[in-house]
């Protein structure tokens, strides 16, 4: 978004440039409530903990309470690996999911995009909100009962899909 080699793109792009992916993924996330967020804590090693996330707007954005050691860690090094809930037993119906980036916080001054964001979510005040730039969607399945197939995109490239028995 930002011009470097390596900077990610709204998830309105991702859902531009790849719709079925995209469509995919958001089901996953759609279909439980809590998912799992990677950080990376002040010493470089990494902290996992549960977020509610949400796609408007054509962005996804997280919501977390004032303080939290995940805002903190985003605060300070931005990447983040968020993987969907995968539910009850093995079938994960959809494959599994994991959307990498960095999160962008937005600024309390910022009170519009605050505002929307909390008419759609009703969310405790007050909270950290972060929008995201996405720089790799990752979805895995079993196809056939027989294939692995693994589905890898990055921006400006299309899926690059891998099949392993």
């Amino acid at each position: 978004m930002d011009g470097r080699k390596d900077a990610g793109v709204t998830w309105g792009a991702f859902t531009a440039a790849e719709p079925d992916l995209a469509r995919t993924v958001e089901d996953r996330f759609a279909a439980h409530t809590h998912h799992v967020l990677a950080t990376l804590r002040k010493d470089g090693s990494p902290r996992t903990s549960g977020l509610e996330v949400r796609f408007l707007d054509g962005e996804l954005w997280f919501g977390m309470m004032p303080g939290s050691m995940k805002a903190l860690d985003l605060r300070r090094d931005p990447r983040f690996s968020l993987q969907a809930n995968p539910g009850e037993g093995t079938t994960m119906g959809g494959g599994d999911v994991r959307i990498a980036g960095r999160a962008v916080e937005v600024p309390e001054d910022d009170t519009e995009t605050r505002a929307r964001y909390a008419e759609e979510v009703e969310p405790p005040e007050p909270f950290h909100l972060f929008r995201t730039e996405v720089t790799e969607v990752v979805r895995t399945s079993v196809e056939d009962e027989k294939y692995l197939v693994v589905q890898v995109w990055r921006p400006g490239a299309p899926v690059r899909t891998l099949k392993r028995t």
